[in-house]
């Protein structure tokens, strides 16, 4: 499981123009399943996210997490995050979850998250989404649940 995350003063996504998500302070997180991910990877993935001490705290450390601010979580399915572009100039995808078991993990992610008490909002899995956003630093943090980087 990998994830792009970052630090929003407000972010929302629109499929079709509708609005399916929004949030104001809190975390954008783009989130990609792969076919070998199993729920020790979810719950490291959503443990991971929701401890993640990328706010400042009164001294301007990063030192709080989106719970300590009462913050918000935004969840976006991109699993263009498993896009290798090591051979030739077009991305490869062949890493990336087949889409019912991402759906499926990606729900569970949210669940997860919300199960900690952090509001969550989310895209549609698979749509064509527009992501709007207000990144807050910029703080933008790459994690990947096999520790690859």
């Amino acid at each position: 499981m990998r994830a792009v995350v970052q630090r929003v003063s407000y972010a929302s996504v629109k499929v079709d123009k509708e609005v399916t998500g929004k949030i104001k302070k809190g975390l954008l997180v783009f989130l990609a399943v792969c076919d070998d991910d199993t729920n020790k990877d979810l719950e490291y993935m959503a443990d991971k996210v929701s401890g993640l001490r990328i706010f400042e705290d009164d001294e301007e450390k990063m030192n709080l997490s989106v719970t300590d601010v009462g913050g918000e979580i935004l969840v976006i399915s991109q699993f263009t995050l498993y896009g290798d572009c090591r051979k030739g100039k077009r991305p490869s995808f062949a890493s990336a979850g087949e889409p019912n078991y991402a759906n499926k993990m990606y729900e569970e992610f949210i669940k997860n998250l919300k199960e900690k008490g952090i509001p969550v909002e989310k895209g549609v899995f698979g749509a064509d989404m527009k992501v709007e956003l207000l990144n807050d630093g910029p703080v933008t943090i790459l994690l990947d649940s096999k520790k690859v980087f």
